[in-house]
């Protein structure tokens, strides 16, 4: 299995590919797409819209998954974050790829132990459990540990399937 891993960001969009074979996981791809300076937002969501595009036609996920978005303070802040996370959520959908949420809390906790760790400890852990990884960026780490935790997570519901299968025969 194929995941795409996706940090929505209206300016640094995160995303991380990598091979699930069992509870084997190896390193593809990594990177981020930038939207340009521009205040426009309609444009700012073009571009990252084009390039998550470009990533999905070169890589060919089968899964991907994206961090769930939570609320802060700044309501504006929240609503441009929304709208980026849409851009996420709608280029998979485009290809017919099949995709999962995770909350940031539990992208930690299944990737380092803990719920609230820090963005050094994430990156840490990506690296142990996908050695030679050379990381483009802390938006890019994220997006590894989403895949990561959707290949725990996508894993376990296709053996809960398949068992399920094999005892309704």
């Amino acid at each position: 299995m194929r995941i795409l891993g996706i940090d929505p960001g209206l300016r640094n969009m995160g995303w991380g590919i990598i091979d699930s074979v069992g509870s084997r996981l190896s390193h593809v791809a990594n990177g981020i797409c930038h939207s340009k300076g521009s205040d426009d937002l309609a444009l700012r969501l073009h571009d990252l819209h084009q390039q998550l595009t470009d990533v999905i036609h070169r890589y060919q996920p089968d899964h991907a998954a994206i961090e769930q978005t939570f609320v802060n303070k700044d309501a504006v802040a929240t609503l441009k974050l929304g709208q980026a996370r849409g851009i996420a959520l709608l280029v998979p959908a485009q290809a017919g790829i099949e995709i999962g949420e995770y909350a940031p809390n539990k992208v930690k906790k299944t990737v380092v132990g803990v719920g609230h760790a820090e963005k050094h400890q994430v990156e840490h852990m990506v690296k142990l459990q996908l050695p030679g990884v050379q990381i483009a960026g802390a938006d890019a780490s994220d997006a590894l540990a989403i895949a990561i935790c959707h290949a725990h997570y996508a894993g376990a519901s296709r053996g809960l399937d398949q068992a399920l299968r094999r005892a309704s025969a």
